[in-house]
């Protein structure tokens, strides 16, 4: 397949800029695979459609506040960095803004405390990075150091913890699972009363996410790999599930790609944890889940192809043109589909 037969046209509009005030009152796109129907909604009437005895699985990781900007020593220009990964209490793997301008051993000053510098290139096209001591321990910087939000977000929401799920506990990631994003306390709550089982994984969403597919034909991208755990215990409840003849819902992508890294050809799911580079694009046999809570996503992303080897590829495409028809909002703040 070629990128082009994922991308589309989105007005600028129509990306949201900011968190609504109450988090389930997103709308909901509810989308059938069988009949291809679709059916508008909010988000908070997502518990009509978990059962009594179902598997609802979330990604409990949390972003990292690992974003900064320092100042380059020798010319007074702004350097915006990422940190992606912990080597030593000084070293960081990072993303950097600009990174040709920076040379080899250069300084940059972060706070009247705390330098960085270069410490080498590395083959991805990030950077290791070296501080003068251990940041996190360095009152400035905490108190400059946020979470990173997408490009296309122009400002930083006042909220910081909007970016967050409510069910964020497991630091590590640089990004938002976002499908989570729409989850209050309350809504939890009641799925659970109707009978849901709620479970969770964890999978650290990497810096690969921020990355666009550059190949034409898509079977030629190498997918980024990404930490994750699935506990004994949703594995249990996952395959109780479906023996049962109950529903699995995968809260997300992250969700969707750690069950499909942990579920064998017969779909029984299995506890584990490690690294997953699994890249799911049309067409391909989903093992492990029923049902899909995802947010609408960037097109030409990886996200998006596993969203179309999911509902198809015609389907689809219907529901993203739907959703510029309908003036539904897209992306991370946006509003999200369920797939039946």
């Amino acid at each position: 397949m070629r990128i082009e037969d994922f991308d589309y046209a989105l007005p600028s509009e129509l990306i949201a800029q900011e968190p609504l005030i109450k988090r389930d009152q997103a709308r909901l796109m509810v989308i059938s695979r069988q009949s291809g129907t679709i059916v508008h909604r909010r988000f908070s009437d997502l518990v009509e459609y978990v059962d009594s005895g179902d598997a609802l699985v979330i990604n409990n990781t949390r972003v990292n506040e690992a974003s900064f900007s320092c100042i380059k020593d020798s010319t007074g220009a702004r350097i915006d960095v990422l940190l992606t990964s912990r080597r030593s209490s000084t070293v960081f793997e990072a993303l950097v803004k600009n990174l040709k301008r920076l040379h080899t051993g250069e300084r940059c000053t972060v706070t009247e405390s705390l330098s960085v510098k270069l410490a080498a290139r590395t083959p991805s096209g990030g950077a290791l990075v070296e501080f003068s001591s251990d940041p996190y321990l360095d009152g400035g910087f905490r108190s400059i150091v946020r979470v990173q939000i997408p490009p296309y977000i122009r400002r930083f929401p006042d909220d910081a913890e909007s970016y967050q799920t409510v069910y964020a506990s497991v630091p590590g990631s640089v990004a938002a699972p976002t499908a989570g994003l729409h989850f209050t306390e309350e809504l939890l709550g009641q799925i659970a009363d109707r009978g849901g089982q709620v479970v969770q994984i964890t999978l650290d969403v990497g810096p690969g996410t921020f990355q666009p597919v550059r190949e034409e034909r898509i079977e030629e991208h190498v997918m980024h790999a990404e930490r994750y755990t699935l506990p004994p215990e949703t594995a249990s409840a996952i395959n109780a599930a479906r023996s049962g003849g109950h529903g699995v819902v995968a809260v997300g992508t992250t969700v969707a790609r750690t069950l499909e890294t942990c579920v064998d050809k017969d779909g029984v799911v299995h506890p584990g944890s490690g690294e997953t580079g699994i890249y799911i694009y049309p067409p391909y046999a989903f093992r492990s889940f029923d049902h899909l809570v995802t947010n609408f996503h960037l097109p030409k992303s990886t996200l998006l192809m596993l969203v179309g080897a999911f509902m198809t590829m015609d389907l689809m495409k219907k529901a993203y043109s739907t959703a510029v028809e309908e003036r539904y909002r897209f992306f991370s703040f946006g509003d999200a589909m369920l797939i039946l």
